[in-house]
């Protein structure tokens, strides 16, 4: 009787930690939002313990240039779950499957071809970011479509994957996509690029940040996804071990998120940065899951897309809105 009287006087002295200060967040969030270049500012925060959420245009859809990749790691991990891959499992990528921009992959391609397990594409594609590691394993699950419908047996709407990188990036730049295992020279990539008419340049931009749904998410969309991998729904505790320890360790967006972070914080986060055209950016964004040194775990998601910022700017922007999500927090 003493114990139970004991520990009933210790539950009523320690109450729960209080939820975080949605007025502060909305007041110091819309500060940030009014100086972004010109831009659009998306946030989605949900407090993954007590289910409080905050969001700024949170119905609204953003660009996630390289943030698919995290859905696509969890939709390629659900075939792992399902015996129809193996992590240790090998596939052969030859130059025709090289994508455009960032690939340390190809980068680290002796010949014409290397053998590389599923496990090193999944850290490639999340933890590096890895446009070649992304696209060999989107073809590897059945596309693009794989990845959305994934999403779906899930009950997640509002995030959607369309294009493999050889074709987002290109019709991002106004040109054609590259067709399935037509090799990319990438100093013949780039001249393409260049010698796109400003006049066309700008039309794709403008529908890539308007009117274009394709390989885009809402804040709202992208919380969602990032509670539901957190507390296990969609895939089996080892995947999920894999998945969240992939977010975890990417050394990407030094200086979005992760910058705002308070000591002794930890995050597990993907980023997604498109291209800087005729003086505006397609799109700097990262969501994450971070967990506050008091015990604090939250959802988070930061999109800014069509910003004139200089990146140094619109990185700090994501710094800004975590720091005030950890001061909103305590």
């Amino acid at each position: 009787m003493r114990f139970l009287a004991a520990a009933i006087l210790f539950l009523i002295a320690v109450p729960a930690r209080a939820e975080f200060d949605a007025s502060l967040v909305e007041r110091k969030v819309g500060e940030v939002a009014a100086d972004v270049g010109g831009g659009r500012l998306g946030v989605g925060i949900l407090d993954l313990k007590s289910g409080q959420d905050w969001y700024l245009a949170g119905d609204e859809r953003f660009p996630m240039q390289s943030v698919f990749k995290a859905p696509l790691g969890v939709a390629v991990l659900r075939q792992v779950d399902r015996k129809k891959l193996g992590l240790d499992q090998t596939v052969t990528i030859t130059r025709r499957d090289v994508a455009m921009g960032w690939s340390p992959i190809a980068k680290d391609m002796a010949g014409d071809r290397k053998s590389v397990a599923v496990r090193e594409l999944v850290r490639g594609a999340v933890s590096l970011s890895d446009n070649t590691a992304a696209d060999v394993l989107m073809r590897l699950i059945g596309g693009p479509a794989a990845v959305t419908a994934a999403l779906m047996e899930s009950d997640i709407a509002g995030l959607r994957v369309d294009r493999y990188e050889r074709e987002l990036q290109p019709e991002l730049a106004g040109l054609p996509p590259y067709a399935p295992g037509v090799t990319i020279d990438p100093a013949e990539w780039k001249n393409a690029v260049a010698a796109v008419p400003e006049e066309r340049k700008a039309a794709a931009l403008q529908t890539y940040l308007s009117t274009d749904e394709r390989d885009t998410a809402t804040p709202k969309a992208a919380v969602a996804f990032l509670a539901k991998l957190d507390r296990g729904a969609m895939l089996s505790a080892d995947m999920t071990a894999v998945m969240i320890r992939a977010m975890a360790e990417s050394p990407t967006g030094a200086q979005r998120l992760k910058a705002g972070l308070p000591a002794g914080a930890r995050l597990a986060h993907k980023t997604g940065t498109g291209p800087d055209v005729l003086g505006l950016n397609a799109a700097t964004n990262d969501i994450g899951i971070v967990t506050l040194p008091g015990g604090a775990k939250f959802a988070i998601a930061v999109f800014l897309a069509g910003s004139a910022l200089p990146e140094a700017q619109r990185e700090a922007v994501h710094a800004r809105v975590m720091a005030i999500l950890a001061e909103a927090a305590r």
